[in-house]
């Protein structure tokens, strides 16, 4: 696999683990298989989604009419970071976004552009890396980073290069999953070792991110406060719901200050 190159060997180690990157490019076929190694995203997405086109919709004060019809987010430029298959970048574009999306892995943007193209969705797809957007200057109404915190060295480092990213008044979402007991029980022992939901070795337990750290990553990123939600697994439904519980999975919200832009 070819990873685009970084601004430089510092920022690639702090914003990018190669082996993270390669695993991910093994399993990149099975992405829109919604029985396969990535069904736990692809049952989190309606929950994922509604926390983002809320957050989106509130934060552009998006009109009654159009917030109620089939493209509220017309207009918006998004960034999909980290984007895998595109399983959100395809609904965000079917909601009228401008949608960039960005994934280090090759097979893996291979796999999105196969999936999306057929269905004549008009999605910038692109192996890159956010230190090569940001080195050309391209900025976004909106960052999406799903899944993705937990999987980087430096998860500070990458909010800075994030917020780079961003324009002034914009908006970033995020994903990823506390570093809590509950989590190590319920995200690594059982999800990858009982149930079998996750490949093992999916993810490392120390580098979950509690919401107290996020903050403070993000102030030192110049973004403002996170608004948090949770969301929760109901096991007698099979479905993932938001919820104020975040001792596992969560999302945040935060914009960077300055003018907000209009939709």
């Amino acid at each position: 696999m070819k990873v685009p190159p970084a601004s430089g060997a510092g920022a690639s180690r702090a914003t990018l683990d190669s082996a993270e990157v390669e695993r991910f490019g093994r399993m990149a076929a099975e992405w829109w298989d919604p029985n396969g190694k990535f069904r736990p995203l692809h049952q989190l997405g309606p929950a994922r989604l509604s926390f983002i086109r809320d957050q989106l919709l509130r934060h552009f004060e998006a009109s009654a009419p159009a917030a109620a019809g089939l493209r509220p987010l017309k207009g918006l430029r998004i960034l999909d970071l980290g984007c895998g298959g595109g399983l959100i970048s395809e609904p965000l574009c079917r909601m009228g976004a401008i949608v960039t999306a960005i994934d280090p892995s090759e097979e893996t943007i291979r796999t999105a552009r196969a999936h999306s193209e057929p269905q004549g969705l008009a999605i910038d797809y692109r192996a890159a890396r956010a230190e090569e957007l940001a080195t050309a200057g391209e900025t976004f109404d909106a960052v999406v980073c799903l899944e993705v915190l937990e999987h980087v060295p430096d998860p500070a480092a990458f909010l800075v290069m994030t917020a780079k990213l961003l324009r002034p008044g914009g908006i970033i979402v995020v994903s990823t999953i506390n570093r809590t007991l509950k989590s190590y029980a319920l995200a690594i022992v059982a999800a990858e070792y009982v149930l079998g939901w996750l490949p093992r070795g999916t993810h490392q337990w120390e580098r979950f991110i509690t919401p107290d750290e996020l903050g403070l990553h993000a102030a030192a990123a110049g973004i403002g406060r996170f608004q948090f939600d949770g969301i929760v697994y109901d096991p007698l439904r099979d479905i993932w719901n938001r919820s104020p519980d975040t001792d596992v999975n969560y999302m945040a919200a935060a914009v960077k200050p300055g003018a907000r832009p209009s939709a």
